[in-house]
């Protein structure tokens, strides 16, 4: 299916941009894929950045949020993954014709995407994945999607020319924090020098979003407090002392990686289960402050 700018079918979103591309659609795009957030970052991802993509992705798909990515190799690839996995919409912007696959190992996921979203190019089927065609899709994942989530990005990337357009489009910008000796930490660390949104889980990605945008995400915040999520009940377990803890602590006793650690903290503070004290101490609520 092919769609034209100024077509009923046609992305809001991507409609007000500076001269929208028409797209080649396989698959189905609906008017909630208007509640989109775009997740993108580095090819040669580490663990960390795979694991942080794949569940902030996972947590805003469940919460009715679609997520737009480019479907690359490494980030790209964790989040439409985390996506289909929180029973979510994804959307995949290829830098190719919509009949092709790259990269090749991805063609099973490309499948699934269709079968729950949508692959969408601006370039004709049949199209091979040349360089030049990828700054344009950058754009356009940029704007499909209310904001950008940069998780890992080298300072010269895809990434962020994918930030550099939502800026341009007047879109947010999120930045995922890494390691301040990792070489794809630079490129989110810049962006949060310029002013990005840090992010540490999906509520600080929903915050952001303009209203009614945000007041249409799926809040689990009730359904948390009844049934908390894995990491939450395990993070919960290890603040189930009389002292409160250090989160270095926590992260020990929980055997987690630090940023699901970080994100389970802040959902339980979110939900009444947990406070943060002084110091990066944090305690179950009714427990005692422990160390002065």
């Amino acid at each position: 299916m092919f769609v034209s700018p100024g077509e009923p079918s046609y992305p809001a979103l991507l409609a007000a941009t500076p001269s929208p591309p028409g797209l080649f659609v396989r698959g189905t795009m609906t008017i909630d894929d208007g509640l989109a957030v775009a997740i993108v970052g580095a090819r040669r991802a580490s663990a960390y950045g795979l694991e942080v993509a794949e569940a902030l992705a996972s947590d805003l798909a469940a919460r009715g949020v679609t997520i737009v990515s480019g479907l690359a190799r490494g980030i790209d690839t964790a989040a439409h993954r985390g996506a289909l996995a929180g029973g979510g919409r994804t959307i995949a912007v290829l830098g190719h014709g919509v009949d092709v696959c790259y990269p090749p190992e991805n063609r099973a996921l490309a499948d699934e995407i269709a079968a729950h979203g949508a692959l969408v190019s601006q370039f004709s089927p049949g199209a091979a994945p040349e360089a030049w065609h990828f700054p344009e899709r950058n754009r356009t994942i940029a704007g499909l999607a209310l904001g950008v989530v940069v998780v890992e990005a080298a300072e010269r990337s895809g990434a962020l020319i994918t930030a550099s357009a939502a800026a341009d489009f007047g879109r947010e910008v999120y930045a995922v924090p890494g390691r301040i000796t990792s070489e794809t930490a630079r490129g989110p660390h810049g962006l949060l020098r310029d002013g990005a949104t840090l992010v540490r889980s999906w509520i600080d990605i929903v915050q952001e979003l303009p209203s009614p945008w945000r007041d249409s995400v799926r809040d689990a915040s009730i359904e948390r407090r009844m049934t908390p999520g894995v990491d939450e009940t395990t993070v919960l377990a290890a603040l189930a002392v009389d002292e409160a803890q250090h989160i270095e602590e926590i992260i020990v006793r929980c055997g987690l990686m630090p940023a699901r650690v970080g994100a389970a903290l802040v959902s339980l503070e979110l939900t009444g289960h947990a406070r943060q004290l002084e110091g990066q101490r944090w305690a179950a609520i009714g427990a005692r402050s422990g160390r002065p």
